[in-house]
């Protein structure tokens, strides 16, 4: 088996354990995380209802971020929980974080 698939059931791994532990709701929604090759995506989702509040992409995380807690202040969202979506909270996935919470996201 090559390294990347490896990589990639990794990833889906450690995606499962933390999306058993963690669910958004209307009052506090989940912030998911995706990263592609060349792009960042990020949106704001209720698990109870199956609806995505907000969602913006781009390929710098910071404005990413930036953006979504925008968006999430029109909406009246304060609070959310993270989903880095099985990555590690390193790098790109960190830098949508810190971008959010200095766009007034609390979590």
């Amino acid at each position: 088996m090559n390294t990347s698939k490896q990589k990639q059931m990794k990833i889906a791994r450690r995606h499962k354990r933390i999306r058993a532990t963690i669910s958004g709701t209307p009052e506090r929604p989940r912030l998911s995380v995706f990263r592609s090759n060349k792009f960042i995506y990020a949106q704001l989702v209720d698990d109870v209802k199956g609806h995505t509040f907000a969602e913006s992409h781009d390929t710098d995380a910071k404005k990413v971020g930036v953006e979504l807690a925008k968006k999430a202040k029109v909406l009246k969202i304060e609070k959310v929980v993270f989903d880095r979506g099985g990555y590690l909270y390193t790098g790109k996935i960190k830098a949508v974080a810190d971008a959010a919470r200095e766009g007034g996201l609390k979590f």
